[in-house]
């Protein structure tokens, strides 16, 4: 499996075309009605579905494999169901809340969103409820303008888990640095969290950085970002990298290797096999995890319609998506029990293979 490196390569300028493909036909609602009949709008059970509904799923940005894997789960909740919920988004997370702004005079029922940056979109959210848009949100359990958000997992506990296999694979002593993509993307800064926090509890001798290692989501800079703090390493203290974001784990794969560190330090970290595979099958990453994009982005669907419907507020739900049957809520964050571990052990399972 041949290593891959994401770049990204298109502008923000991009934003206005995709808009154009997103809100694609009217913005006016009674065009969506014309085309609908009571069969296509209503389940066995007599409730409204998305067909129903006009619904947008937004990623953090479009030009990720792992958004390209949600961008999937869409497309395959379309062809199962008859719907024709729209995936559309920025193609770099910094122009995510002018592209969500776009979609607000759109004629949206619900905007499903993954936020890159709750600070900045926070307040485009605001606008949409205003207007009696529908907002559900994942990776971003603190926004406070949304109807609800939808998880995998608990962040935390993730990050715990993956602080937990670097402490057993070093023994329990030596540094370990953590890698985000953002200060400002929540659910990467929760699992440095988890993990520290994990570590401080449980491993005395497992000494965490203070501070992450800031990598905008691009494996390049992921890679030198690490190679440098390995290079600067010259005690060789580090025994382990925490990876939240997908791009991270292979970047600090390649760096760890280009070094000869394999085996010396152990990584943890998030991504999919379409982008990390080679590292995992080689075992210089000795743990990836993930939870389904694809399942996520259906997830979000299935929410957005109940919410709609008006069959959420419970402390539990039911959503007919796998990983999230029995999702538990608290406050406004929906919890389910998705996260997938993969290692050499378990690698070549078609089940993962995307």
């Amino acid at each position: 499996m041949k290593k891959r490196i994401l770049s990204a390569v298109l502008g923000i300028a991009m934003v206005a075309t995709l808009l154009v493909g997103c809100g694609s036909g009217s913005s006016d609602d009674s065009s969506k009605e014309d085309t609908k009949t009571e069969d296509t709008a209503k389940d066995d059970s007599g409730e409204k579905t998305a067909a129903d509904y006009k619904i947008a799923v937004v990623p953090k940005m479009t030009n990720l494999a792992w958004f390209e894997r949600m961008e999937q789960g869409v497309d395959d909740y379309n062809e199962a169901n008859g719907t024709s919920v729209e995936y559309c988004g920025s193609p770099e997370g910094d122009g995510q809340a002018a592209f969500v702004e776009g979609l607000i005079s759109q004629g949206y029922d619900a905007i499903c969103v993954v936020p890159f940056d709750v600070e900045a979109l926070d307040p485009v959210l605001a606008k949409a409820k205003e207007a009696g848009i529908v907002v559900i949100c994942h990776e971003a359990s603190t926004v406070e303008n949304m109807d609800y958000d939808v998880e995998a997992f608990d962040t935390l506990e993730y990050g715990a888990h993956l602080m937990e296999k670097i402490n057993e694979l070093s023994d329990g002593k030596g540094r370990v640095i953590q890698t985000v993509g953002a200060l400002t993307s929540q659910s990467h800064v929760e699992e440095a969290q988890g993990g520290k926090e994990w570590a401080e509890k449980n491993a005395p001798d497992l000494k965490v950085d203070d501070q992450p290692i800031v990598s905008d989501d691009n494996q390049d800079t992921a890679y030198s970002k690490v190679k440098e703090a390995l290079t600067a390493d010259t005690k060789h203290e580090i025994v382990g990298i925490q990876c939240a974001a997908m791009s991270e784990t292979p970047g600090a794969a390649q760096a760890v290797e280009e070094l000869g560190l394999q085996g010396k330090v152990h990584i943890a970290g998030t991504s999919l096999m379409s982008v990390c595979g080679e590292y995992v099958e080689d075992g210089t990453v000795e743990l990836m995890s993930f939870w389904d994009p694809a399942l996520a982005g259906q997830a979000m669907i299935e929410l957005a319609v109940a919410t709609l419907n008006g069959t959420v507020g419970e402390d539990t739900l039911s959503l007919p998506v796998e990983g999230y049957e029995n999702l538990t809520l608290e406050g406004k964050v929906y919890t389910g029990s998705a996260w997938i571990d993969v290692d050499k052990d378990n690698c070549n399972d078609e089940a993962y293979d995307f």
